[in-house]
């Protein structure tokens, strides 16, 4: 069984208000769909002591480490990457456990040092310490001091590798000994969730022999374009009469808004407050976001999450639960509605109107230009652009839809112009190139030893994953993957286990692996050279566009020079 500490069952998830309006700020407006961001987890308050009884710096002590700008060209200099760090259970020779939340400021994610967490679970175990790293461009860990298009040019998934890479190899960590921890005098375990578990197994794939093992909770593995089967998790496992009523009003839409008289279009935009949005698709597009909802969900959820709150509104009449089959496309209409305009839009939107919270169609907006650092929006738009795509749409025709076919990648990519016009020219829909991002790293193919690969049957990203309905991964014994009946990255919290069975088995299954594969660690002076593996990772073409003339750097930053040159608007 699972040790937990009393702090580990008094803390969970939060997937209350504070996760609802991270999600909603990840948006950056109504209809931006949510990255696969790992969740916070709540942490201990208590004050932390070593495993000899002295009194450790709070969790929330920030460090920083220099990290290499450009990891093909170190002239360049470093920048100061943000991370936290803690030696609670740590013993001489125990393994060091890191992980990155990826797409968002990292302050806030301490709760991935402790045992309310999987990680420190492991660390607890064996003896080990904890590592939290924030991911470059996002927070407050920027090579430069703006997030232009020519900044960019070193956001990407090679660069984003090599960086966990470099800092295993050569950082100091604050704890005793922690000059003498390096792959080879100490194991390395790399633990990450959503695209953090995918960046765990393409570090592994790309560098092996740096990280001895992984752990990949709700990996998304497979760059996937047009992603539509991001909403068939929830719609196969969400109330039946709701999905079938949800199901109704999409067909009623789609219909309208496709072949309806303009009066029959603007009675039906208006059943939502929406007339005054111009595009059709941004009006279809906003009905998503209901459906997003279903990403805060957790074992830990109790009444009262935003998704049920939705489904309730539709389900419930005087009292009543409707049939499996729904109230019927009538009742599901004016119902959606209501609770639309009384309750969802403000919570979605605040105080904007609705051309300017749920329009796409304006590239001068803020949700474009916006190209100050600590816009996680825009770092993660600039992966999803160029790398893996994610587009979450309507089906295909001869699918389910509980999402409007009116909006498919075109519209998403057209967006990416708006955001990033200077690295798409003159494309007005530029497609993602997430076919060289598989074709190197092996998506739903990724062979790595020692990686513990974790999956929901209830995420929404799970088809991106290597459980994906659309493929038959098998599990082995040196990268078994175990599916629990979690959603997203539910693994990763100690108290979903406390809750729900089928993660409490996902949980120690994992516990069980890493003890075998610590187990097999020898010290070792014959760690892959980082230079070598680093050269042909940066090769491989992943946004490959060519690299702006370069600043000179002082202590990791540019000289205002060029920052006149490809300065903000």
């Amino acid at each position: 069984m699972l040790s937990f500490k009393l702090s580990a069952l008094l803390a969970p998830f939060f997937l209350g208000s504070l996760a609802s309006a991270a999600l909603r700020d990840g948006r950056a407006h109504g209809n931006m769909a949510p990255s696969p961001l790992v969740p916070r987890v709540t942490a201990p308050t208590e004050p932390l002591k070593s495993a000899n009884g002295s009194t450790l710096p709070p969790i929330t002590t920030i460090y920083h480490f220099d990290q290499l700008i450009d990891h093909t060209n170190p002239s360049l200099g470093t920048f100061k990457q943000r991370y936290w760090h803690t030696w609670e259970w740590y013993k001489s020779g125990g393994p060091i456990i890191i992980t990155t939340p990826g797409e968002g400021n990292a302050d806030g994610y301490e709760g991935y040092l402790t045992n309310v967490t999987i990680n420190g679970q492991i660390a607890q175990e064996a003896n080990g310490a904890t590592v939290v790293i924030e991911h470059r461009f996002y927070g407050l860990s920027n090579p430069f001091a703006n997030l232009s298009v020519a900044s960019l040019q070193y956001h990407t998934l090679p660069q984003a590798t090599a960086d966990l890479v470099y800092f295993a190899q050569t950082a100091t960590l604050a704890m005793p000994g922690g000059d003498n921890v390096q792959p080879g005098k100490a194991p390395w375990i790399l633990i990450g969730g959503s695209y953090a578990g995918a960046l765990t197994a393409w570090t592994m794939a790309s560098h092996p022999g740096v990280f001895w093992a992984g752990y990949a909770s709700s990996a998304v593995v497979e760059a996937i374009t047009d992603f539509w089967q991001y909403f068939e998790p929830i719609r196969q496992n969400m109330p039946a009469n709701c999905s079938a009523d949800v199901e109704a009003v999409i067909t009623h839409v789609d219909q309208v808004f496709t072949n309806g008289t303009a009066a029959e279009i603007s009675d039906l935009k208006s059943n939502w407050g929406l007339g005054s949005v111009t595009h059709l698709d941004d009006v279809a597009g906003a009905l998503r976001n209901n459906l997003w909802d279903w990403q805060l969900l957790d074992p830990t959820t109790g009444p009262g999450s935003a998704f049920f709150n939705f489904c309730d509104a539709l389900e419930v009449k005087s009292g009543q639960n409707a049939p499996a089959s729904g109230w019927g496309l009538d009742n599901a209409v004016t119902a959606w509605g209501k609770y639309w305009n009384e309750t969802y839009y403000e919570y979605l939107c605040d105080k904007a109107d609705p051309q300017t919270c749920l329009g796409t169609y304006d590239s001068s907006e803020a949700t474009f230009t916006n190209i100050t650092v600590d816009n996680s929006a825009r770092s993660w738009e600039w992966i999803v652009c160029n790398d893996v795509g994610f587009f979450q749409e309507g089906p295909p025709g001869d699918e389910t839809a509980i999402v409007s076919r009116l909006v498919q990648p075109g519209y998403d990519e057209r967006q990416c112009a708006y955001y990033f016009p200077e690295q798409f020219g003159n494309a007005t829909t530029p497609a993602p190139n997430a076919n060289a991002t598989n074709a190197f790293y092996n998506g739903w193919d990724v062979k790595v030893d020692r990686l513990f690969i974790a999956n929901g049957q209830r995420d929404p990203w799970r088809y991106a994953t290597v459980s994906s309905g659309d493929v038959n991964i098998t599990s082995t014994s040196t990268q078994p993957i175990v599916v629990g009946n979690g959603y997203h990255c539910s693994d990763l919290g100690t108290s979903a286990g406390l809750v729900d069975p089928t993660v409490l088995q996902v949980q120690q299954e994992s516990l069980k692996y890493m003890k075998t594969w610590l187990a097999e660690w020898t010290p070792s002076t014959n760690a892959s050279s980082f230079a070598t593996y680093n050269s042909a990772e940066t090769s491989n073409g992943i946004s490959s566009s060519p690299a702006p003339a370069v600043p000179a750097v002082i202590g990791g930053k540019a000289v205002n020079a060029w920052f006149r040159q490809f300065g903000s608007n």
